[in-house]
């Protein structure tokens, strides 16, 4: 087992595309651990918080599992981090899937869904969720940033997007019927609404640049 003071930890509450996450950091030299335990993620380089499916049912898991201290104190120290799909959600205030749920509250503002008339260019309506490669706007510069233009293409899967209360935090936006924050920052910790893990080359430059400010940082 990889030592954790050395390794990459991807948080493990039983919602996250885990195994392709760590797979892919692993892929580029970077060893991972994979746990729910406070206490080993802790002493890692960094953590990856990915997510997968409804905003309740991922919030549920993190309180279950003792992870919500953790998770804030984590954030509030500043170290690296990066939030993935609903993991980046996971972030914010709250959100309006299936009723009014809190998050984690890290960066103010809410998680609304797409609208379902948004119009298409061939005269009918855009389907949700959005899913498919779209290109994203880079109007902010997080270290894990680093190297990725404007105009680059992520692999998006999603129906909620975040509408962040402070501008400032946005680090990526991206076009799908509405403008939206395809990531968010401050500091080291990044988060992403897009999959890096699917995303072919510009995923790996992204998990890389991560990989070696956990390197760097630690």
């Amino acid at each position: 087992m990889t030592p954790a003071g050395s390794a990459i930890g991807v948080v493990d509450y039983g919602m996250g595309n885990l195994r392709s996450v760590s797979k892919a950091l692993e892929s580029l030299g970077f060893p991972t651990l994979v746990s729910g335990d406070p206490e080993a993620l802790s002493s890692c380089r960094g953590i990856v918080f990915p997510g997968v499916g409804a905003f309740r049912d991922c919030m549920g898991n993190v309180v279950r599992q003792g992870l919500l201290p953790f998770l804030r104190e984590y954030l509030a120290e500043g170290r690296p981090f990066l939030g993935i799909c609903v993991g980046m959600q996971l972030l914010f205030s709250g959100s309006e899937e299936f009723g009014r749920h809190e998050g984690i509250g890290f960066f103010p503002g809410n998680v609304v869904r797409f609208p379902g008339d948004m119009p298409a260019r061939d005269g009918g309506v855009l389907k949700v969720p959005h899913m498919g490669w779209n290109e994203v706007e880079v109007v902010g510069d997080p270290p894990a940033l680093r190297g990725i233009s404007s105009g680059t293409y992520f692999y998006f899967v999603h129906s909620y997007y975040a509408v962040p209360s402070d501008s400032g935090d946005v680090a990526c936006r991206s076009t799908y019927g509405v403008p939206f924050a395809a990531a968010v920052s401050r500091g080291n910790r990044l988060a992403v609404q897009f999959h890096p893990e699917k995303s072919q080359a510009a995923g790996l430059r992204l998990l890389g640049n991560f990989g070696r400010l956990c390197a760097e940082v630690a």
